[in-house]
């Protein structure tokens, strides 16, 4: 009877420790989903959203594009298609902000330099002085290693387009001309984390380590969901 009851206790220990793995397995799985959901323009302050778009509830998607690198390579949307990638807008001669966010960007691409599955996108908000040379000569300052990290002028319409219709990185009501750089489109401090689907997953500060440290965690769950 003494040997029984031992090999039924040692059963319902292990049964308990089963079912309370799963349930926490289950919880942190739960957890981390919620902790990066997908961003649609219906999430997001009305101010952020091209009026166009504004009333869209899902499925949201970045809109294709063609730019040109530091390298004067045409890069498109399908560049980063599959791949999970970070976008930012600035300008290289920003005396601000722009210096911190490409020093954390550093750290991301630190992080990720050996990940295929993992690109960022610089996108200029100044192309009259951003040239492809003078691109080249900012991703060389900050290590920018090729292939992985694309730095990106053009047209200012379509880059603004892209940060007001795909991205969400301004608000439109403070550029009064869409030829003119305005205030607050050229001191966007926000990084944006897209997903392997081309949805938004999520924006983070990216002059503030610790939110760099959350985009670098959500990046990784998001090359392995």
């Amino acid at each position: 009877m003494k040997r029984f009851l031992l090999i039924f206790f040692l059963m319902a220990i292990l049964f308990s420790s089963v079912l309370i793995a799963y349930f926490l397995n289950t919880n942190a799985i739960k957890k981390r989903k919620e902790q990066i959901k997908v961003i649609n323009p219906i999430d997001l302050p009305s101010e952020m959203v091209d009026p166009s778009l504004i009333n869209v509830g899902v499925g949201h998607k970045i809109k294709p594009f063609k730019f040109t690198n530091q390298y004067n390579e045409l890069i498109e949307l399908k560049e980063v298609e599959e791949c999970v990638f970070v976008a930012e807008y600035f300008f290289t001669t920003c005396p601000t902000i722009c210096p911190i966010m490409n020093k954390q960007m550093q750290r991301v691409q630190k992080y990720f330099t050996n990940e295929k599955q993992f690109k960022i996108l610089s996108f200029t908000v100044h192309p009259e002085v951003d040239t492809v040379e003078q691109l080249l000569r900012y991703a060389k300052k900050h290590n920018a290693v090729k292939n992985q990290w694309h730095f990106l002028t053009g047209s200012k319409k379509q880059l603004y387009e892209s940060a007001r219709k795909s991205f969400f990185l301004l608000k439109p009501a403070e550029v009064k001309n869409q030829g003119d750089v305005g205030s607050d489109f050229i001191h966007t401090n926000n990084f944006v984390l897209v997903d392997k689907f081309l949805q938004i997953r999520g924006y983070y500060d990216g002059t503030n380590p610790k939110e760099i440290d959350k985009l670098i965690r959500d990046a990784e769950n998001l090359i392995t969901e």
